[in-house]
């Protein structure tokens, strides 16, 4: 009787070496064509008789690291990235004040520009400092989002869809960074510039939680179940209003932009008026743009209509300009001396178009859904993707959404106009920046308006196109 390969496999002693039979050949071949799951090391063969060996579980990390350990080296080092730049740029400030550039002094005005940027506010020998330099927040901001999103990596909830993973790992990313700010607080005090290390800790720490949270939700998958979640219009509306936001803080920096291109001899004259040498210019040059989101910002309010202050009692608007005494900086000198008269007055409709153009990208992408959803179905009735698209897509649901946009940007220009305003000082410089409240209000009709008109305008013509059809 012959025996089968495995038995026979079993009877040959271990010392020799025999040629596999055409049944064991097969099986080979067969197992090797057996896809295997990447990432995961074969387990050993059993021996014969012995018990096989309990696979890993699937998608389990083999290593977590504690969340104090994970917490403290990735929220250090987020915190040390963002935090070099303040210093170089606090180096060749130094230079422009006349100061000795000692390194004691510069490392104090470094964190205390530093705990600035993340909007704490600093008491100085001539009044509060709260103006925030938005170029370091941007880049604080998002280095605590990675932190946040390294954590969860770190300690294993990774595409786990774990809402107490994340918040674990945020709020770990909060308290590092808490204590960081209180640190940097209490080694920034000095004379002159007091800062309290409970505020700066607070402060902080509720900007580390909130930063690290966004890069958590994204790194754990949380984020997909909120997103199905949500309400298709409120989808909409939030991605629409958030690009309409965007797209008039674009208008408002070329604006700006182009306004000080303009100036630039004036702007030079100021430049060259500080005699500091090619360094200190250079350090000047540095902290005006550091502060070029800032006066993006401010533009992009003169564009919407309200204007912004550059101290107590005065504004810059279209419709009326009162200045007083504007600090010598090189980048001011773009500021407007007088109403917009003439071509300059057609700016003042960027708002607007910025939502029609919203509204349109809008129309265009819920149409494309349902042409892309409606190819997938066989209908015999519908001939063309872009009468698939105009037979689907309601006009109360995308005229919600348009209409919802404006409210959506103009919370989202009142969060970026309140972070760009603050004290430089007491007396006159007690107030510079935009006012969030009022901006919010026109911003939010111009785009619902633009939007609505742009959104109706691009259904209405893609019916009309399957009318012809």
């Amino acid at each position: 009787m012959a025996s089968t390969p495995d038995e026979a496999t079993d009877a040959a002693p271990e010392t020799e070496v025999a040629a596999p039979a055409a049944g064991t050949r097969r099986a080979a071949a067969a197992a090797a064509d057996v896809p295997r799951t990447p990432g995961v090391a074969d387990a050993p063969r059993p021996a014969p008789g012995g018990t096989a060996p309990r696979e890993p579980a699937r998608g389990r990390p083999g290593r977590r690291a504690p969340l104090a350990l994970a917490a403290s080296v990735t929220t250090a080092w987020a915190a040390l990235v963002s935090l070099v730049p303040v210093l170089v740029v606090a180096t060749l400030a130094q230079l422009v004040s006349g100061g000795s550039g000692q390194l004691g002094q510069v490392l104090r005005i470094g964190l205390a520009g530093w705990l600035l940027a993340h909007g704490v506010q600093l008491r100085t020998g001539i009044g509060p400092l709260g103006l925030a330099p938005l170029a370091f927040t941007v880049l604080a901001a998002w280095r605590v989002v990675r932190a946040g999103v390294h954590t969860t990596r770190a300690i294993g909830g990774r595409r786990r869809g774990s809402v107490r993973s994340a918040m674990v790992s945020a709020a770990g990313v909060g308290v590092v960074y808490g204590l960081l700010g209180a640190a940097a607080a209490a080694l920034a005090t000095m004379p002159g510039l007091g800062i309290p290390a409970s505020l700066a800790g607070f402060t902080l720490g509720l900007f580390g939680f909130v930063a690290a949270l966004a890069g958590a939700l994204v790194e754990s998958g949380v984020h997909r179940r909120l997103i199905r979640r949500t309400p298709m219009m409120v989808r909409d509306a939030t991605r629409t209003g958030l690009v309409a936001a965007l797209l008039i803080l674009g208008a408002g920096a070329a604006a700006g932009g182009t306004a000080l291109a303009l100036s630039g001899g004036a702007a030079s004259r100021v430049l060259a008026a500080y005699h500091t040498g090619v360094a200190g210019q250079a350090g000047l040059t540095l902290v005006c743009v550091v502060y070029g989101p800032n006066l993006a910002m401010w533009a992009a309010s003169y564009l919407i209509g309200p204007g912004f202050a550059l101290g107590t009692g005065t504004v810059v608007s279209a419709a009326r300009v009162s200045l007083g005494t504007v600090p010598a900086v090189p980048v001011l000198a773009a500021v407007p001396t007088k109403p917009a008269s003439g071509w300059a007055v057609l700016l003042l409709v960027v708002p607007l178009a910025a939502g029609m153009a919203a509204g349109w990208l809008l129309a265009r992408r819920r149409l494309r859904g349902r042409s892309a959803r409606a190819g997938a179905v066989t209908d015999r009735s519908v001939r063309t993707p872009a009468e698939a698209a105009g037979a689907g897509v309601g006009w109360g649901p995308l005229l919600a959404a348009a209409a919802l946009t404006g409210p959506v940007a103009g919370l989202a220009l009142a969060v970026a106009a309140r972070a760009s305003a603050g004290p430089l000082g007491g007396g006159h410089l007690a107030d510079v920046g935009p006012d969030a409240w009022p901006l919010s209000g026109v911003a939010a009709g111009l785009v619902s308006a633009g939007a609505v008109v742009a959104a109706a305008a691009t259904k209405t013509l893609i019916g009309v196109r399957r009318k012809g059809a």
